[in-house]
């Protein structure tokens, strides 16, 4: 099934429902964001030359386009690739030249000039929303949606893995169907007058939450702010009804700290994309009451690993409502769950190993690297990296991540990427890259330095070099310079180490 024809049939069956409101820009009923959609899909198949299985870029802020866009894309039988709008220009060249996309629609705020002399290869036709070159787009007689096989790559998403080289996640219509089915059976069972509210980036979680809302006519409400603001999202929970959205937990923290009084209209946060300290999340249901679920998932299994309901936030029954809290929650309806030891066996109950999954949600694979798609698909099942334990009830809790993964305000960033960018300078002899937990960020990035000897770079002249070559918010916030890095025998940096040197 191709995953547009639920905008269609909506389209059909509630036509002058709001479908998409962009507050004080545009607003949108599923009539018309379909008629939007079929008439883009015409353009990138009659004028731009987009054939079946061809990959479009996104890059933008979140705006009404994005939803047109990627229905747009799937109608004509495209890939959409939607890209953090804030990745540094060169990260952006990289996924443009790994993916062959010809066409990228961006905001009116991105650079393409540095984008494209970033380029190793290859050309792409750049097209501003904000542009007469976009509404002549919109001016085509719709087409009919085109025929898609469930295999079919819908959405591309970029990951950084540990080698620092970003990997393009293939997820097909039938992996966006099964994560569209476990959300509505499991996360939020949305229904027509539901608001999905879009205060985090459309390129990643928050974006994937369209599909299921729009399969139940729910209406996607897009801040003036385009993003998270504290103060915006209070008047809209006062004012609009039923207000659902995803947040990473330190956006759900602010929120707490920063809210005036109660927040009638809101329905659901869900939250995901990195841990809550329990007590945080005593202090956030306290605060909003039982409206928190939390998800745990990767690029790899969109949003659709284990999922900690609302209900259970607050059921003591057994006396285990803290574990549970500390836990990423019990597997979705879809999902088959295990944590494997290293020769892919079932650990013991309570036992340490790797969090593995596999069900329909499940990457088709990697993009241009079958080596890291048999590594990460090995035996049937997906290997997510995370290291965790299953309670008797089958709750998982997360003890590490096994990639080093620090996830700072809802983004990952990857060490062994920022160390390669260190490593370029000449004043730094060797780095590690590790995340310490951070009460506004839940964690930040910390590069412990090595100088190169005679030398000791500024942390402006180590800022500055970061900035050329990574996006601002994976720059380390805190440099530390030792004479030595700690390592085992074979000359493995003990980053474990490290943390606990810095902690105390």
């Amino acid at each position: 099934m191709n995953v547009a024809s639920h905008l269609l049939r909506n389209a059909r069956r509630l036509p002058g429902q709001p479908a998409v409101i962009e507050r004080d820009r545009v607003e949108l009923s599923y009539r018309q964001l379909a008629h939007r959609a079929l008439s883009l899909a015409a353009a990138l198949r009659s004028r731009l030359g987009i054939a079946a299985g061809d990959r479009v870029a996104l890059v933008m802020s979140n705006c009404a386009a994005y939803v047109e866009l990627l229905y747009a894309c799937w109608a004509a039988g495209a890939a959409a690739i939607p890209i953090n709008a804030k990745l540094h220009p060169r990260e952006i060249a990289y996924i443009l030249d790994d993916a062959a996309s010809r066409l990228c629609f961006v905001g009116e705020d991105i650079d393409c000039g540095a984008i494209e002399a970033a380029r190793a290869g290859g050309q792409t036709v750049f097209i501003n929303v904000e542009s007469r070159d976009y509404r002549g787009l919109l001016r085509h007689d719709p087409i009919a949606m085109a025929p898609t096989a469930a295999n079919a790559v819908a959405w591309l998403f970029y990951t950084s893995g540990t080698t620092g080289r970003p990997k393009g996640v293939m997820l097909t219509h039938r992996n966006l169907l099964a994560m569209t089915l476990n959300y509505l059976a499991d996360v939020d069972a949305a229904v027509v007058g539901d608001h999905l509210l879009h205060a985090a980036p459309m390129s990643h979680g928050s974006g994937l939450y369209i599909l299921p809302n729009v399969a139940a006519a729910a209406t996607q409400i897009i801040p003036a702010s385009r993003g998270f603001d504290v103060a915006e999202i209070g008047e809209i929970m006062a004012l609009v009804p039923q207000v659902k959205f995803f947040a990473a937990p330190t956006m759900v923290m602010r929120l707490v700290d920063g809210m005036r009084g109660d927040a009638p209209c809101l329905k659901r946060i869900i939250y995901g994309g990195g841990p809550m300290y329990v007590a945080d999340c005593l202090r956030a249901l306290d605060r909003l009451g039982p409206r928190l679920t939390q998800i745990y998932g990767q690029g790899e299994s969109p949003m659709t690993i284990t999922v900690l309901p609302a209900a259970e936030h607050l059921d003591d029954h057994d006396g285990r409502r803290l574990q549970r809290l500390a836990s990423v929650g019990r597997a979705q309806t879809g999902v088959e769950l295990a944590v494997l030891d290293a020769e892919d066996r079932p650990a013991a109950e309570s036992e340490v190993g790797e969090v593995c999954v596999r069900g329909e949600m499940v990457m088709l694979g990697y993009l241009n690297n079958p080596e890291a798609t048999a590594k990460s698909l090995a035996n049937g099942w997906l290997h997510t990296g995370d290291l965790g334990h299953l309670d008797a009830q089958g709750y998982l809790t997360l003890v590490d991540r096994s990639k080093d993964l620090i996830i700072s305000g809802g983004s990952n960033i990857y060490p062994r990427e920022v160390e390669e960018v260190l490593l370029r300078l000449p004043q730094v002899r060797e780095a590690a890259v590790i995340g310490l937990p951070d009460a506004d960020w839940g964690e930040i990035a910390v590069a412990v330095i090595v100088a190169s000897q005679g030398a000791h770079p500024s942390e402006a002249a180590l800022d500055a070099h970061c900035n050329q070559h990574i996006a601002r918010f994976k720059r380390p916030k805190r440099y530390v310079f030792v004479y030595e890095l700690p390592k085992n025998a074979t000359g493995k940096v003990l980053k474990r180490e490290l943390r606990e040197l810095l902690r105390q």
